[in-house]
């Protein structure tokens, strides 16, 4: 994928500061996935009603401590689906299972190995999973900023574009627990092509830049860390 080009630094200062957001080495075996995500939606699916996100430590009743025998007791074996997933620019494979619910509850676990006893962490979230202070997928970027502050994400159109480097917003106490990712609007790019272009690539921009505000920027990611180490 086309990367714009940038001054070395801020590129060494980008993936550093991605090492610490994730809790881990420059190792493939735990970079972030492309940001792409699946929702499905399956008939009759259990009744979850607790749907709460506390980074570094539960998504609704998964833990720290969840095995893949204990999602299939949970939400029943048929509703899980074992995959393998890639990071970005297809470097390493990873072992998950993707729990198939509806009315925006659909989640996947990524395991620690191949055993599926020890989650990693847990990502491709709906809209219906949300931390205490409100915050999940579909957030609108105005929503971020009163709940964030003032903060800090690398440019959009890349593997890690979009991210947002928690460490300096009001959320600092999630840094290495939770990952979250903006992108903007579907044509944004061709409707405002120099906003588009002004914050993109790989390099760090203020939440405070004008260039963001007509790309109808949203978040559409979420990924809880749970035993990142």
């Amino acid at each position: 994928m086309p990367r714009s080009i940038v001054n070395p630094s801020v590129q060494t200062i980008a993936a550093t500061t991605l090492t610490l957001l994730l809790g881990y080495s420059a190792n493939p075996v735990v970079a972030l996935p492309s940001n792409h995500h699946q929702n499905f939606t399956v008939a009759q699916a259990p009744q979850l009603t607790d749907t709460l996100i506390v980074p570094g430590e539960r998504v609704g009743p998964v833990t720290r401590k969840t095995t893949r025998k204990d999602l299939a007791r949970i939400f029943g074996a048929s509703r899980l689906v074992d995959k393998n997933i890639y990071g970005p620019e297809g470097i390493g494979i990873f072992p998950a299972t993707q729990v198939n619910l509806n009315r925006g509850r659909s989640f996947s676990i990524v395991w620690t190995d191949k055993t599926r006893t020890k989650p990693l962490d847990v990502r491709d979230l709906g809209s219906a999973w949300k931390t205490r202070e409100g915050i999940g997928v579909g957030t609108s970027w105005n929503e971020l900023r009163n709940k964030l502050g003032d903060f800090k994400v690398l440019g959009l159109g890349w593997d890690y574009g979009g991210t947002i480097l928690l460490e300096s917003s009001k959320l600092s106490r999630y840094q290495g627990k939770l990952v979250l990712r903006v992108d903007a609007a579907a044509n944004a790019g061709e409707k405002y092509p120099n906003a588009y272009r002004a914050v993109s690539g790989d390099a760090t921009f203020a939440s405070s830049d004008r260039h963001w505000k007509p790309l109808g920027v949203k978040l559409t990611q979420v990924i809880v860390l749970l035993n990142p180490d």
